[in-house]
């Protein structure tokens, strides 16, 4: 127990390089906190690039507070740069740990001309040894309605599926390597296909976690 002691902590969940049914690029994944048991104030950013030019990034600033036994509610605003025209949004959501040890963020999202989001990702640490960590991860995302200069169409518009086998060098910084597939569906999908582009990409990833 901490108590009302100020901690903080910065974690690079995924920051790999991909290979793919399309053009190689690379993505990330991070989160960093500062507070105490009760309250924090989080920032969280995914992205992705490909062939030299930003597909997607978001930020997020968060306020947090602990509901329960490993569970925070956060609320707060998020920023989009990319796809299409920079965006923000209205944030409020949980993260936690569920039984049997599944860690769950799941975010609702309320932006610009009434457009409401929502993002669920659950993964899972399997310890095959006291260094070797097997991660599989799900996350999905729905959108209320039609943006078309985002390539995002109501309901749900892509599920993401990725199993990452890494190796704990130290317990701050492990590499992986792993697969990933990625499909949209609906309206979003029917916007990748008129851009040319695949709705159904499966990747070679490898990359490094790492924490402080």
């Amino acid at each position: 127990m901490h108590g009302d002691s100020i901690q903080s902590f910065v974690l690079f969940n995924r920051l790999e390089g991909f290979s793919g049914d399309g053009p190689g690029g690379m993505a990330w994944e991070g989160q960093a906190w500062v507070g105490g048991d009760i309250n924090k104030f989080w920032m969280r950013s995914e992205g992705e690039r490909e062939a030299g030019h930003t597909e997607s990034a978001d930020l997020e600033l968060l306020y947090g507070r602990a509901i329960a036994p490993w569970w925070d509610l956060v609320a707060g605003l998020r920023h989009d740069f990319k796809p299409g025209d920079s965006q923000d949004f209205l944030v409020i959501g949980v993260q936690g740990l569920a039984p049997y040890k599944f860690e769950v963020a799941a975010s609702a999202y309320l932006g610009e001309s009434g457009q409401v989001g929502a993002r669920v990702e659950v993964e899972y640490e399997l310890l095959l040894t006291s260094r070797l960590i097997l991660q599989p991860l799900v996350e999905l995302e729905a959108h209320s309605k039609s943006d078309a200069r985002r390539g995002i169409g109501p309901g749900l518009g892509s599920v993401e599926a990725g199993v990452r086998l890494r190796y704990e060098v130290t317990r701050q910084f492990a590499p992986y390597v792993g697969l990933v597939r990625e499909r949209a569906f609906g309206r979003s999908a029917d916007y990748l296909r008129e851009e040319g582009e695949t709705v159904d990409d499966t990747r070679a990833v490898a990359g490094v976690r790492f924490w402080f």
